[in-house]
């Protein structure tokens, strides 16, 4: 049916945009969910106090409503509390809570309502396809998904007995029975891990959540420059592993043995008859092609494209800076996020609910 068409009957999904300043993407996100088929359904985008054109662009289409979030109040983040609104306000007995940088492929919506409804889930949520453009995003953003997909894995997620748990904010869709069960946004309101708080809270009410890498669903640009890529990852970086500072140490280590020990075998070469008498050169060599290979193993499992992966390698001691800076941001208890500070009560206790909730194996998208 039609998008046109959903107003006039009860709708199967209630599509929910927290957005902030979103004037750059705001309008492609709505372009693909608006040409939505197959199934009724209502977008709601919530305006977060923008001061761009972000509600001018929303209010652009006719399918879609419009409201303002509330002042937010104190122990909140402000994408919980927008998208609380949201889900206040939501008509159907599914919520799709997705981000204003997604682009959502034809159909997609029709497909995750059947999936989730053919897995038996209560809650699914897609990784989508990672667009990357410049250096930054292509050095960095391979390396960072990487670790997620070696801590998070889907199979460990979507499993009922394990307890691992976990899920994406750029695509979570949840049966309203079961978001209204665990309390919605407001028993997260502090965290900002929403999405894996989230994720945790309906497993541990007993229900099934399935998780998984979704490139045929949505895509999204997380960030544009190597600013927005800075601030975002300082939001959260340090609370999605268990051990940022060994995890930053061991990425710094890396590149380094890789970069020296090509750096030698390459020394070398000027002295061929060298490299097979001299034991060292030999050994530089071997270590550097298994590093290296085992580093390009890793980083394919992120799903970028072969010239990102091939920046990724530069991208480890960006890796490490981005995770020792998140900590640092953390210990001091003030992260700064779309023009919000949020203080240390807030910052300390998403970190706690992160560590509480980890399972012994951690989880992710890959």
């Amino acid at each position: 049916m039609p998008a046109t068409e959903i107003v006039h009957v009860q709708p199967a999904v209630s599509v929910v945009i927290p957005a902030r300043n979103e004037e750059a993407c705001l309008g492609a996100c709505l372009q693909s969910l608006v040409t939505q088929t197959g199934l009724t359904f209502e977008i709601i985008v919530v305006d977060d106090h923008s001061t761009d054109r972000t509600r001018e662009i929303a209010t652009a289409f006719p399918q879609v409503r419009v409201i303002d979030a509330p002042p937010l109040p104190p122990g909140w983040t402000g994408k919980n509390n927008a998208v609380a609104a949201g889900a206040r306000t939501a008509h159907a007995a599914w919520l799709l809570f997705t981000d204003a940088d997604t682009v959502h492929l034809p159909g997609s919506l029709q497909r995750s309502l059947e999936e989730a409804d053919r897995r038996g889930a209560s809650l699914l949520s897609y990784s989508p396809e990672q667009i990357v453009k410049t250096f930054w995003e292509k050095a960095i953003m391979p390396v960072i998904f990487a670790e997620l997909a070696a801590s998070y894995r889907p199979s460990q997620v979507s499993n009922p007995k394990s307890s691992a748990a976990a899920a994406n904010g750029q695509y979570i869709l949840i049966a309203r029975d079961a978001y209204d069960a665990i309390g919605g946004h407001a028993a997260i309101a502090d965290n900002l891990l929403e999405d894996v708080a989230l994720a945790s809270a309906v497993k541990r009410s007993g229900r099934k959540i399935f998780f998984r890498y979704g490139p045929g669903a949505v895509r999204a640009r997380m960030y544009h420059n190597f600013a927005q890529l800075r601030e975002g990852w300082t939001k959260n970086l340090a609370l999605l592993f268990p051990s940022p500072v060994r995890l930053a140490a061991l990425r710094a280590i890396e590149f380094v043995l890789i970069i020296s020990s090509f750096a030698i075998a390459v020394a070398g070469l000027h002295h061929i008859s060298l490299l097979w008498r001299d034991v060292r050169l030999y050994l530089a060599a071997t270590l550097a092609i298994m590093l290296y290979a085992l580093f390009i193993h890793r980083v394919r499992r992120a799903h970028f494209s072969w010239d990102a992966n091939l920046l990724a390698l530069l991208g480890l001691p960006l890796f490490s800076y981005l995770l020792l800076r998140s900590q640092m941001f953390h210990k001091r208890g003030k992260v700064c996020w779309k023009g919000r500070e949020y203080p240390a009560e807030t910052t300390g206790r998403a970190a706690e609910n992160k560590l509480s909730s980890a399972p012994q194996h951690a989880v992710s998208g890959n």
